[in-house]
């Protein structure tokens, strides 16, 4: 997955030696390479660029219809909730929205 998250040239560096968001990617690296069923992510674009951001975010979307992978992030960013196909919204530990997005991500 170092290959897909755009860190294949980096695999072996040590973590001192990536910045902030290529760490980030090494994490969502090491989080899929086990193929698990359910994925959660906190954040998962914070430390990236749109650009890369929205690679990653169409990478775990391939995941998603290819191995049935569910993806579930907490986020408070707009570009990432309208990649989504559910929105649960959590206001003061409860939840106050809950519903599937016509024509939502994948």
């Amino acid at each position: 997955y170092m290959e897909q998250v755009g860190l294949g040239d980096r695999i072996r560096n040590k973590p001192s030696e990536l910045s902030g968001g290529q760490r980030q990617r090494v994490a969502i690296a090491r989080a899929l390479v086990g193929e698990p069923v359910i994925v959660l992510a906190d954040e998962p674009t914070a430390n990236l660029d749109m650009k890369t951001g929205g690679r990653i975010l169409d990478l775990m979307a391939d995941i998603n219809g290819k191995n049935k992978t569910t993806f579930i992030f907490s986020t408070h960013d707009q570009h990432i909730m309208e990649h989504a196909r559910r929105l649960v919204k959590i206001q003061d530990g409860e939840i106050v929205d809950d519903g599937e997005i016509a024509g939502g991500g994948s």
